[in-house]
């Protein structure tokens, strides 16, 4: 029965549902309706769960009261007598009302808010910043992006559920206790009225600065776990170059500037507890001292003064609660503000409206008047030209920083062009979906990372429904059948089952290529993109892979970058740039005999390898 209302409960927030609401807002207020709104009648059922146990809360100091002046009567038996419905009411309103508000707010909260609510804002997070550009990704720590994204959801869900709880609770019990004891007598209500007068001043001087210092202990969190994550990331180039003291000067730097951000909040936070103990001390004496006065002159009796003492004691209690809590909520809306920088940017390349999907029927590319650069710097390009017919292999061959790497990645919309357009079998590739313009383009890239799940997972990342005999056919055409039968990792799984780590740091250099080449035969694109696709391979595997890449070249549009021209050779053009300029163009035999760049490029390397 408790389960089915777990469940019940648990079923109210569909976590994992696709986006409705938009982008995330870059306002505060906006940012929190975003993730609150959609769930309001959860945060409203805490809301009245929180009404119903202030006002039961402030109904036992009534009791109390009551039953005092019930034992100050003389006739036991006849007050025990006539007051029996009245205890049977207090009896029914502890043992039963107060258990039962209590388990309402739990249910809202605890079955609801907590895990559904908080996984659905982490979820809609990262669906926003997983779609963000490269040069996104490229500009921050991985490790911080996700720390925010972890912790920018259990702080909009605890902000706001604290809030409900503390500032709301102790706002009904104050109200109600004000009206218990102004009725009693107005003048009993006096030291609680300006406690609460007090208190809003108390509020108002201190919950900025709580903000502020909240925001900056935030940031500086993320700053360090960002860069112990960067550390442990290149834990092998930190060994290579042995150097761990410098990773700790790198990580202290951190850790101070986080331990300071830390201290000016905490230094806060003890005259925040200090000043508010000074002031639940005067509410307690100051009540106390006005109800002994009225009872010493018979304006009230004694009845009175027992309830209303009960009154400003649990005032005064829940006003330390209430600090603490209050403390954690704008702790928490820094960490929410902290992690807008992340959550709350707008993606800077998107699809247009009615985007459709790229169909590829020829695999023409079209590179027309484009200019493009990074940032600020000097362009990369400037008004390029360049066609590439349908089913033709292209070499593109170039000093490092002549434009080979920029003019892939524009080809794959990694940014988008200041001037010109890019074309594939005549549709603008600004005009179809990113999704379908990358799907239509197979990449074997130079630096190859691997995703920290099992080879076979790993390989079948180029066509997700792939059968396991289709996966180790293209491990085979990648000459890495051999080493992925052999592996084994720590967890005891096998062959096409081993993990291969974070970035695939289990694998070498040429093992990782071989997957990725693996993944690209698998995904069978009618593009194909191999920037220095053989690098990390020895000699003799790099030959019998390059022919099976020339059988997957076979009716497929192919651009290939590489620094060893021997690799490109047999390409049917080769394209050279230098500064971003075509300066050459032609077959490897016709480059040669015009002499030129190539020509020098070809002498420089033949040379090499000949003298070694």
């Amino acid at each position: 029965m408790l389960n089915r209302l777990y469940g019940w409960f648990e079923r109210r927030v569909n976590a994992t549902a696709p986006p409705t609401g938009g982008a995330p807002p870059a306002t505060l207020a906006a940012f929190y309706w975003h993730f609150v709104g959609p769930h309001k009648l959860l945060f409203a059922s805490i809301l009245l769960t929180g009404f119903g146990i202030a006002i039961v809360d402030s109904l036992i100091p009534v009791f109390i009261g009551r039953l005092v002046s019930l034992m100050a009567e003389t006739d036991r038996a006849n007050a025990l007598h006539n007051a029996m419905p009245m205890l049977l009411t207090m009896a029914v309103v502890i043992l039963i009302g107060r258990p039962l508000a209590n388990y309402a707010d739990l249910l809202a909260r605890n079955n609801g808010i907590v895990p559904g609510v908080t996984s659905r804002i982490r979820w809609l997070a990262h669906w926003h910043v997983i779609r963000q550009s490269w040069g996104f990704f490229q500009n921050d720590f991985a490790g911080r992006i996700a720390n925010r994204v972890m912790q920018t959801a259990s702080a909009v869900r605890e902000s706001v559920v604290s809030s409900i709880r503390a500032v709301w609770y102790i706002a009904m019990y104050g109200t109600t206790a004000l009206i218990l004891m102004g009725t009693a007598d107005p003048r009993l209500a006096a030291p609680t009225l300006a406690w609460i007068i007090g208190y809003l001043f108390f509020l108002r001087y201190f919950v900025p600065r709580m903000r502020r210092l909240g925001k900056a202990s935030a940031e500086a969190n993320s700053q360090l776990v960002g860069r112990i994550v960067d550390s442990y990331t290149n834990i092998l180039t930190v060994k290579l170059f042995a150097r761990a003291r410098d990773e700790d000067a790198y990580v202290r730097d951190a850790v101070d500037e986080h331990k300071n951000a830390v201290a000016a909040h905490m230094r806060l936070i003890s005259n925040f507890i200090m000043t508010l103990q000074i002031m639940n001390a005067m509410l307690l004496v100051s009540t106390a001292a006005v109800g002994v006065a009225l009872w010493g002159r018979g304006t009230i009796d004694v009845g009175v003064v027992a309830m209303a003492l009960p009154l400003a004691w649990q005032i005064a209690n829940m006003a330390g609660w209430v600090s603490w809590e209050v403390t954690s909520i704008f702790e928490n809306i820094g960490n929410v503000q902290e992690g807008m920088m992340t959550i709350a940017v707008p993606h800077t390349l998107v699809d247009i409206p009615n985007a459709k999907p790229l169909e590829v029927t020829r695999g023409e590319i079209r590179f027309e008047k484009v200019t493009f650069g990074y940032d600020r710097r000097p362009p990369v390009f400037t008004d390029l030209d360049l066609v590439i017919r349908p089913g033709e292999r292209v070499g593109i061959v170039g000093r490092s920083g002549a434009g080979k790497s920029t003019l892939v990645n524009l080809l794959l919309r990694f940014f988008d062009l200041q001037a010109g357009r890019i074309l594939i079998d005549d549709q603008t590739i600004a005009s179809v979906t990113q999704e379908s313009l990358r799907a239509a383009i197979g990449v074997v890239t130079q630096d190859t990372s691997l995703l920290h799940r099992s080879i076979a997972d790993n390989i079948k990342y180029g066509r997700p429904h792939s059968t396991p005999a289709e996966i180790e056919a293209a491990a085979r055409k990648a000459q890495a059948h051999a080493f992925i039968s052999g592996l084994r990792d720590q967890s005891g799984h096998d062959g096409y089952a081993a993990l291969v780590g974070e970035r695939g740091v289990k694998l070498s250099g040429g093992q990782r290529q071989r997957v990725a080449i693996a993944r690209v035969l698998l995904k069978d694109a009618p593009i194909l993109v191999l920037d220095e696709a053989t690098s990390s391979l020895d000699s003799e595997v790099e030959v019998a892979i390059q022919e099976q890449l020339l059988g997957l070249m076979a009716g497929k549009t192919v651009i290939a970058i590489a620094h060893r021209l021997s690799t490109i050779a047999r390409m049917d053009r080769l394209i050279v740039l230098d500064e971003g300029r075509i300066v050459q163009e032609g077959t490897h035999e016709s480059l040669l005999a015009s002499g030129g760049l190539y020509a020098d490029l070809w002498a420089h390397q033949s040379g090499g390898f000949i003298a070694a």
